[in-house]
Formats: structure tokens, C-alpha cells, sequence
């Protein structure tokens, strides 16, 4: 691969939407990167990935630490360069406000949160330089909708919807596009195996909202698709 060949940086993505739009980008002839804190499973999609000749780049991180965070962008620069960031590193609890220990908080909401505030941070002052940049985030529409057993990670969700808002607004004169996707349920191993089990097939897949992001990267000339509020066909659980 050539010094400073663009690619796809993806967070959260040894699991889950991060996992299956890791290969939909490989699928594409994209340089994907990857991040995740489980270097196996990180290893795992390469295994996967083989079976099409195809592979991705991973660079372990902990997206809640800011001096990784930092680390990684620089590791990844050093080599290539980043024309797409897709935040969807995230972490939940399925517990009331009452249950949540405080440990379980910050764990929500810096990952959730800060984790994607950090990324954005960092790879900021890259993408002024290029003159472009692609930031997708996936939040969730409970950033929009009450659902009970989830008062942090609404929290998270909620507040990153606010914060690349406002973002976007301040960052249009550097050609710099920001896309937020709010699925509903999907069928990820973030759900507890029972609440899978029995909903699974009321669920949207992570290879369609894979797809989907695939396809806002894709999309060129003057039109941003600037949020995305994606349910099963059937609704909400």
C-alpha cells in the first residue's frame, strides 16, 4: 500500500454494525482501518476476510482514552492518510438510572461520548489540511425516542447528536461533511442473548445498516444526507 493512501478509519469494530462495515468497505476495494480494544476479535475479521482475498488494517484502541486515541491517528498517518472516519465504538448497560453504578456511567458515557468527541479531535486538523473529510457517527434513536433502561446511554447518544450538530455548522467552509445514522434495533451482541434470541427476527441486521453506510460514504457532488433515522420495518420493540 502507498504512503498516504486515503482509507476508511472505523471504530468499535470488532463486533456488531463496526465489524460488518469493516468488510461491505473492503468489499468496495477501500482501505479500511480498524479499531477496536479486542485484538483478537480484530484478527478474527481478517480471518474471515481471507476467505475473500480480502483484509483490513488494525490498530487496537481504547477510543475513551484520549492519548490513545491521539496515538492511533498518529500510527495511521504515519503510513496513510483518512478520507472517513465512522464513529460507532459503544457500550450499554440495559439497566434504569437507579441500578447503573457510577462506574458503568463512565464507562457509557466515555466511550459513547468522549470516545467520539476524541476521534473528531484529533483527526480534525488532518482533514482541514486535506481540504475534505467524511465523519459518520453512529448514534441511535433513542438520541430521539424515551426508552426506559437506558437513561446513560441516551445520555451518550443524545449528547453526540447535539455536539456534531453544531459541529457541522462550524465546519462547512472546510469542505468537511458530517452524516449522523440513527438506527433502531439491531441485532448486534450489544442486546443480551435472551432479548436476541426472542427479537431477532423483528431486528434490523448490522450487514443493512453496513450497507447503508456504504452507500452515504459513496455519495458525491453538493448533497449531504446529513441524518438518517433508520427502524425495522416493523417498528421499535
Amino acid at each position: 500500500m502507498a504512503k498516504n493512501k486515503a482509507g476508511i478509519w472505523i471504530t468499535g469494530g470488532s463486533s456488531g454494525i463496526g465489524k460488518e462495515a469493516a468488510k461491505e468497505f473492503a468489499r468496495t476495494g477501500s482501505d479500511v482501518f480498524v479499531s477496536a480494544r479486542r485484538v483478537r476479535e480484530l484478527e478474527r475479521l481478517n480471518e474471515e476476510l481471507e476467505k475473500e482475498k480480502l483484509s483490513v488494517k488494525f490498530f487496537p484502541c481504547n477510543v475513551a482514552s484520549a492519548a490513545n486515541v491521539d496515538q492511533t491517528i498518529k500510527k495511521i498517518y504515519a503510513e496513510y492518510s483518512i478520507n472517513c472516519l465512522i464513529n460507532n465504538a459503544g457500550v450499554t448497560s440495559f439497566k434504569t438510572a437507579e441500578e447503573n453504578s457510577v462506574q458503568e456511567i463512565n464507562d457509557i458515557i466515555n466511550t459513547n461520548l468522549l470516545g467520539s468527541v476524541y476521534t473528531i479531535k484529533y483527526i480534525l486538523p488532518h482533514f482541514i489540511k486535506q481540504g475534505k473529510g467524511t465523519i459518520i457517527n453512529i448514534i441511535s434513536s433513542a438520541a430521539r425516542k424515551v426508552f426506559t433502561n437506558s437513561s446513560a446511554y441516551t445520555a451518550s447518544k443524545a449528547g453526540l447528536l447535539g455536539y456534531t450538530n453544531v459541529l457541522r455548522e462550524e465546519i462547512r467552509k472546510y469542505n468537511i461533511r458530517v452524516i449522523n445514522i440513527l438506527p433502531g434495533a439491531t441485532e448486534t451482541p450489544m442486546w443480551p442473548s435472551d432479548v436476541r434470541k426472542e427479537h431477532s427476527s423483528h431486528m434490523m441486521t448490522s450487514e443493512e445498516v453496513a450497507r447503508l453506510l456504504v452507500w452515504v460514504y459513496l455519495q458525491e457532488g453538493n448533497m449531504v444526507p446529513e441524518e438518517i433515522m433508520i427502524k425495522p420495518i416493523e417498528g421499535d420493540l
